[in-house]
């Protein structure tokens, strides 16, 4: 049976000399696998909707294991993305972590949402770093291994946070930082940024200014939590930090 879904192209794969599998994350489905045949020929209708991240209305024949596209309209080509290195390394980055965390037919109707905002503010945003991190914690949540950051992760105090720990799994107050002497120290400002960033949705969020060395500490701090919970070995991960390096 033929069904119409809407979704992004989070990764494309070749399929023999003409045809493509796409993974796509889709509002009704959640992450679905389809063979889009024709696609790879310079001339099909096929080509210009299995660009990665593109936004789109797509006719599908869903299967199990690995469903068919029939045809597609560009809802967002995301063109803007693709044609900026650093946003498409933001954009590659955030479509491999939510690829790799989402279950094949799980649909998760508030994810997919956070996906197409952070996409959408990606493409007409120059804060790509932060944009990135807010949907990484939503992304973390999904997988199971966010970090507490409502209070204190051991007597669950909301007052006097002092520290983030990679090693405890969030924050800790001034009265239990001593559980680990190598916790990051948080000024007020990281402490706020943090939570905001957690708990807050990215369509709701306006601008953010963020100092320098606090942008350093925030993503060292979300690296070296991935490093330890996250599990998963991310081509574009290791991309974004060479890319970092340059900055």
């Amino acid at each position: 049976m033929i069904e119409k879904v809407e979704g992004i192209i989070l990764r494309t794969n070749d399929y023999s000399e003409t045809h493509k599998i796409i993974s796509l994350f889709t509002k009704e489905r959640g992450k679905i696998g389809l063979v889009a045949r024709g696609a790879k020929k310079p001339r099909s209708r096929m080509a210009a909707i299995t660009q990665p991240f593109v936004y789109g209305s797509f006719l599908i024949q869903p299967s199990k294991n690995l469903g068919s596209l029939q045809q597609g309209e560009i809802i967002d080509s995301m063109r803007s993305i693709r044609e900026d290195i650093v946003k498409t390394a933001y954009a590659a980055y955030i479509a491999e972590l939510t690829d790799k965390v989402l279950e094949q037919n799980e649909p998760d109707v508030y994810l997919w949402e956070q996906f197409l905002h952070t996409m959408e503010r990606l493409s007409v945003d120059d804060e790509s770093e932060i944009i990135t991190m807010i949907y990484e914690l939503k992304i973390f949540h999904k997988g199971g291994f966010a970090p507490e950051l409502r209070g204190c992760v051991h007597c669950g105090k909301e007052q006097h946070i002092t520290h983030f720990s990679v090693g405890e799994g969030g924050f800790l107050c001034s009265d239990c930082h001593h559980m680990d002497p190598s916790a990051t120290p948080l000024n007020e400002k990281l402490f706020q940024v943090l939570r905001v960033i957690r708990y807050a949705d990215i369509d709701r969020i306006g601008n953010i200014s963020i100092k320098e060395e606090n942008r350093k500490k925030l993503r060292l701090m979300l690296n070296e939590y991935y490093d330890q919970y996250g599990g998963f070995y991310l081509k574009s991960r290791k991309f974004l930090q060479q890319l970092d390096l340059l900055r």
